[in-house]
């Protein structure tokens, strides 16, 4: 991962999930055809159909992702026949005139800014986590929202971490199926709790 500050951000992909190459040079349309047919072997599940469905989506994932140049982004896939039901991006927030000082307010104000298409408040609470204090933001929102504000309700648990008094880290997984928010919220506060920073001297 790209170095911040002099230093280097980790963090631990969950099971099931599949690294989508933000910053690496392939062919997107090849990688993603070997990365379903992976996937679907290791769930024994044997359809070609399956999987050139699955290399669709995570192609289109990956391009999704690129288009926000986060420092990793995972597509958390724990049923290949249901395809992706997670998105989990970490990027980083580099402090600027405007904003000198990286905080945890600034990450709130960020973070849990209620929008014209928000589904419903967001809910925001501090954390302090082994990388350092941090604040959690649950939100959902209305994508795409037609012109009499229906749409599809994306829900997000985010982690808004200050790393350095320099720059800040957001942990993103956003999902469409809500029957599984509380579990997803549960698996990025597990993520949440594996990010860690190495600094290098010079």
């Amino acid at each position: 991962m790209p170095a911040f500050s002099s230093s280097t951000v980790h963090m631990k992909a969950p099971d099931d999930a599949i690294s989508l190459p933000v910053r690496a040079t392939v062919d997107l349309a090849t990688w993603a055809k070997d990365a379903a047919m992976r996937r679907v072997a290791a769930g024994a599940e044997d359809d070609g159909r399956l999987a050139e469905a699955l290399a669709q989506e995570l192609r289109l994932a990956a391009e999704d992702a690129r288009t926000r140049g986060p420092v990793t982004a995972l597509s958390y896939v724990p049923e290949p026949r249901l395809g992706e039901l997670a998105r989990v991006e970490l990027s980083a927030l580099v402090a600027d005139d405007t904003y000198p000082t990286m905080t945890v307010e600034l990450l709130e104000r960020y973070l849990a800014a209620p929008t014209a298409d928000s589904f419903r408040p967001p809910e925001a609470e501090p954390r302090t986590l082994p990388v350092g204090p941090a604040v959690r933001v649950r939100h959902a929102f209305v994508q795409d929202p037609g012109r009499d504000g229906t749409g599809t309700v994306l829900e997000t648990c985010a982690y808004g971490i200050v790393a350095d008094d320099k720059w800040g880290l957001v942990l993103l997984t956003s999902w469409q199926q809500q029957v599984y928010g509380d579990a997803l919220c549960e698996l990025t506060d597990e993520l949440a709790l594996t990010v860690a920073v190495s600094r290098t001297s010079g």
